[in-house]
């Protein structure tokens, strides 16, 4: 049976523990609500830009491609860009991105896959898994900047431009709100092309587009802005859902070391009431023996 000491001390260890936690969930709370700005304010960019692209190629017709980063092709070689945290005690936050990707992987029709890893997290469950890491990037959350994204698109336009690669995917965590981070992939290049809509009736028109300069001079300065505010915005919302999901751990983890604390506390009580009480006896049994004795 603990004694008080012992009691004493784990309380003050829970407190301390609280006191980190609380102070952890307040500041991943001012970090999210500027996180959470900025992917809001980039989204509608993100997502009309998106939404013009893949019409575009649609419109382009299945033989032909205006530009090398819109050509389709049908090669094994794939290329999966894994999104995580560098650090841990933010719930399944990392572990929901590294099953889907690990589950993707598997399912892949093909032995021709390299791994890009973002996040210390990723990079160490790939180490340690024998898979081989062709690049990482870690230690730039706290100053996350478009720049970070230029780097990372950049990077996967010169192998598909170079026919390294015949696909590039994203697996990111996309923030949803405070206590929802849904892990999606994303086919980041070749960019994807719409479906047909026209399938339960009739059929969606066809989009014309008239290009002023050229296809090429538009295109040649759109398509890599495109490639790297997608990009842009997986990272943005992967930092979003870290703080978000952290938040949610470390609140979680305070109320639990509430209720630890109280349960400590009602059992150095009770323990305390059972030295008092035994003492008192052995009190009373010591006058009685002196009374006794006299008698």
């Amino acid at each position: 049976m603990p004694t008080l000491r012992d009691i004493r001390r784990r309380i003050r260890s829970v407190e301390s523990t609280q006191k980190i936690t609380r102070a952890m969930k307040l500041v991943a709370a001012a970090k999210l609500r500027r996180a959470q700005e900025r992917i809001l304010s980039a989204r509608p960019y993100a997502n009309k830009m998106a939404e013009l692209l893949s019409n575009l190629v649609s419109a382009a017709g299945a033989d032909e491609a205006p530009h090398p980063l819109l050509e389709q092709r049908q090669g094994p070689r794939r290329q999966i860009v894994i999104i995580t945290a560098d650090k841990g005690l933010a719930g399944a936050f990392n572990s929901n991105v590294l099953r889907r990707s690990l589950d993707f992987i598997r399912q892949s029709n093909t032995t021709e896959v390299t791994l890009v890893v973002v996040g210390r997290k990723a990079r160490d469950f790939y180490r340690r898994r024998g898979f081989t890491v062709k690049r990482d990037m870690i230690g730039f959350w706290d100053r996350l900047a478009y720049s970070h994204a230029q780097e990372l698109a950049d990077y996967f336009i010169a192998q598909y431009l170079g026919a390294e690669v015949d696909e590039v995917h994203l697996i990111y965590n996309e923030f949803r709100s405070v206590a929802v981070q849904r892990p999606v992939r994303q086919q980041l290049l070749p960019i994807p092309r719409v479906e047909d809509a026209g399938q339960a009736g009739s059929a969606a028109p066809a989009v014309d587009y008239i290009y002023e300069p050229g296809p090429e001079a538009i295109l040649g300065d759109l398509l890599p802005r495109h490639v790297r505010m997608q990009v842009y915005r997986a990272l943005m919302e992967s930092l979003a859902g870290e703080y978000g999901a952290r938040m949610t751990a470390m609140e979680a983890a305070t109320k639990n070391a509430k209720e630890m604390i109280d349960l400590l506390t009602i059992q150095y009580n009770k323990a305390r009431q059972e030295k008092i009480t035994k003492e008192l006896l052995d009190i009373v049994g010591g006058a009685e023996a002196l009374k006794q004795g006299r008698e």
